[in-house]
Parts: C-alpha cells; structure tokens; sequence
C-alpha cells in the first residue's frame, strides 16, 4: 500500500488550475512511483505543460465529466491544485451529474472561500472519491521549518511576525486571507480577494503616492493557513514571484509557517530572496503566534 493508503497501481487524479504547483504535485508523485492523471481546468491550467502527462480537459462544474473519466482511468483519489479565481455560479458548466448537486452548490457560493470548498469538497466525497490535500501526496512541497537563505529576521521583524500570525488567527472566523504586511507593529496591508501579489502591489503604490512614508527593508510579509480551515486544498503559497513583489513593496522579509505554506520552487526563491536581501524563514505552528523560528 502506499503512504495514503491507495494500492501502488491505482492512479492520482489531479485537478489542475493555473500556475506551476499541479506539475510540481505531479513530478513528485510520479517520483514516488505512482501514476498520476491530470483533469485539467479549460482557461487555467497551461496547455504546455499539461501535454507532459496523461491528461483529460474539463470545465468548472463538469461534475459527471470528472466521475465519469476518472473512473475509467481507476482514479480512487483526487487532489485539488492550482490558482483559481473563486468563479461566479453562472460561471459553471452544468451537466446532469452537477444539476443533481445544485441546491447544495448554491448554498456552497452562500459564503467565503472556506465555506465554498468545504461544500464542494463534500460534494467529491459523495460522489465516491477521496479527496487529499496535496501536501499529503507531494510533501516537499511544504515549506520547512528555520532561516532559509543567507539573510535572518532582526528582533523587530521577529516582534512584526507575532503581530501578523495574531491578526490572522483573529480573521479566521471570517474567511478573509491567509497573508498580511506588518512594519514597526503597524498593520499596513492585509490580503483580500486580491491575492498576495496585489496586496503587494498595493503596497508599491501607496508608497509611490507618498501615503505610506516607510523606510526601505522595514515591514514582514507573513502568510499561513486560517486556523480552521480544511488544509486539503487552498493552502497558501509563496515562490521567487512572492520574493520579487516583496522587494519591490521595499519589505525586509518573509515569514511562513512552517510545513502550513507550500511553494513549487525553494530553492529558486531562497536564491531570489539571497539576491533581493530578504530573509525567508519557516516558524513553527507552536511558535508562529509568538514570531519565533
């Protein structure tokens, strides 16, 4: 049996939305000696690299399309991976399986993020499968605990960290984001709808405009999962992008919890952040709320 419990022979659905993480998932898997089958999103995944694998496009809301494929590839387990901008329900393709669903899909949309894929993940199990997160597959993709580059957090980041992680688990109740940005125990930016990247871009701009009088390498972005949340899907992230948006908004450093955030491309992004001089460190979950690594 494998890790997850799946015979060796039986293959990996993959559900694939945008970015590089589905790949990263998919390597990792086939790495370990199992199959995977990717179910790629039309208009999200990349066809480039989706033409690597043994794949079948679908479009959100293909309910019977999906049920109906992966069965026939001997798909037990599926796992949920990629960007994806939450679609309004008018949005979605019907088809028979899904119309059998509908009632519980518009009460899904009725709420945040978590609310939505909680429901939708209830929805996969009814519908015979296993859902997994995809850090159970592809562990590596976590990102681990400590310093990860050359650069390390002073006593002041380490005081902005305690504040960030303390806000987050306030909003967690509330399904809002999974980052924000503290300077000098300031709350100066915290993710929305927008995303990380805009959040920091926000940043960018408020600091062009004179509205946020800051000086450079001052300020932490510190991202981790909502406290309840369901950690099989929509983990956050961060990569060499996320180290790129960050020097640009002129912070000092990163701080993720450890084994909570995933990336596709360590070693890429500790070089980034070696190069941009920003620290980048993993905290502990028993640690994050105090700011320590």
């Amino acid at each position: 049996m494998s890790s997850t419990g799946s015979p060796p022979g039986d293959p990996l659905a993959i559900v694939c939305g945008a970015g590089n993480m589905p790949y990263r998932v998919a390597d990792a898997v086939i790495g370990r000696g199992r199959r995977v089958v990717l179910f790629a999103l039309a208009g999200w995944a990349d066809p480039a690299q989706v033409k690597r694998y043994r794949h079948h496009w679908m479009r959100l809301g293909q309910l019977g399309r999906v049920r109906r494929v992966a069965r026939q590839e001997g798909c037990r387990d599926i796992v949920l991976i990629g960007a994806l901008t939450r679609p309004a329900i008018t949005q979605l393709r019907f088809d028979l399986t899904t119309l059998m669903f509908l009632p519980r899909i518009i009460k899904a949309f009725a709420g945040g993020d978590d609310h939505l894929l909680t429901r939708v993940s209830r929805i996969i199990e009814d519908l015979g499968f296993r859902l997994l997160g995809a850090h159970e597959v592809a562990p590596d993709i976590l990102v681990p605990a400590g310093q990860l580059g050359r650069h390390a957090p002073s006593a002041r980041d380490h005081a902005d960290v305690a504040v960030g992680r303390a806000l987050l688990a306030a909003m967690g109740p509330f399904d809002i984001g999974q980052a924000v940005v503290v300077a000098g125990n300031r709350v100066i930016a915290v993710e929305a709808a927008e995303g990380t990247d805009r959040m920091l871009a926000r940043i960018v701009q408020l600091r062009g405009d004179g509205a946020l009088a800051l000086p450079t390498k001052v300020g932490v972005l510190i991202k981790a999962p909502k406290p309840s949340q369901d950690r099989r899907f929509d983990l956050p992230s961060v990569g060499a992008r996320t180290v790129e948006a960050a020097a640009a908004a002129g912070l000092a450093g990163i701080a993720v919890e450890a084994r909570g955030v995933l990336t596709a491309d360590l070693d890429e992004m500790v070089r980034a952040a070696d190069g941009a001089g920003l620290f980048v460190v993993g905290i502990p979950a028993d640690n994050v709320a105090r700011g320590q690594p």
